[in-house]
């Protein structure tokens, strides 16, 4: 498997609707932006002039939406095919995917859980092994956020850890996904982390969610960061060190500068984690 050098710091998913703003924005603003390469492979015109001026100018990293890792189905071939192509072009050194199913007979346009059973991780593990060797890479699954788990055998994080076991495989800890998992299902968000090794985890996701009313967390992706996923992934870096932390937004878009404010304050909060890591390092005589 080809290894390459990943992103350091805060970076911005890169957006059709936020093309013109992210062009005009200074090269400083973001460390690195992701895209979703199902969403790109083959776009030409306009976009795909704009894509290339932006990975010219930032390093990508790519989230896979299409793959349906849990699903029955055969793997797409031709879609990791072109996958691989499009990162291969774009230098991309962190490839990820969702620990989730997206398709039955045709593609369901949502991201559903996997149940939380030995048989699944051994099923899903087997597709992750299958896809890493088809992209020729090593690649990052995401914990995602679901509100009704089809069967629990194992524990969600039990279930995780087997299959980055199984797979030998990394984790992209979506923060946002777990503070709202942890409270719509009653567990201990720092427990979860406290069991998870440090040497997996790729890289980490922040995002809004919506509150509502009945006391339910909604993932949404359309809101800014709340404060109780800031806590959390303060707690992320002092856990793990500091990893590359991607802000999330995929509607509702505010000015740009709303956003590369969320950057920095990851920035800053990955700066302070660097002051605390130093402090505890121990002297050399």
């Amino acid at each position: 498997m080809t290894a390459s050098h990943t992103p350091s710091h805060a970076g911005l998913g890169l957006r059709r609707a936020l093309l013109p703003q992210l062009a005009a924005m200074d090269d400083g603003a973001v460390d690195f932006l992701e895209c979703a390469p199902d969403n790109w492979i083959g776009v030409g015109g306009r976009n795909g002039a704009a894509l290339a001026q932006l990975a010219a100018r930032f390093p990508l990293t790519c989230h896979g939406l299409s793959l349906s890792l849990g699903g029955t189905a055969p793997l797409d071939t031709q879609l990791l095919s072109r996958t691989r192509e499009f990162l291969d072009r774009h230098d991309v050194a962190l490839y990820s995917e969702h620990l989730s199913y997206c398709s039955d007979d045709g593609h369901l346009y949502d991201l559903l859980p996997i149940p939380f059973t030995d048989e699944a991780v051994r099923h899903v593990a087997a597709r992750i092994r299958q896809t890493q060797d088809a992209l020729g890479r090593r690649i990052a699954v995401e914990n995602v956020s679901y509100y009704a788990a089809p069967h629990q055998a194992l524990a969600e994080i039990d279930f995780i850890l087997a299959v980055l076991a199984e797979a030998d495989c990394d984790l992209l800890l979506d923060v946002n996904n777990l503070c709202v998992n942890a409270h719509n299902h009653g567990y201990d968000a720092r427990a979860f982390l406290a069991r998870l090794p440090a040497a997996r985890i790729a890289s980490l996701h922040i995002a809004g969610h919506y509150d509502d009313e009945g006391g339910l967390k909604i993932d949404t992706h359309g809101a800014p960061v709340r404060g109780d996923v800031w806590q959390l992934l303060a707690q992320a870096y002092a856990r793990f060190g500091v990893r590359p932390t991607l802000l999330e937004r995929d509607f509702g878009f505010p000015p740009l500068g709303e956003l590369l404010a969320e950057v920095e304050r990851i920035r800053s909060l990955q700066a302070a984690a660097e002051r605390v890591a130093e402090r505890a390092e121990p002297a050399h005589v």
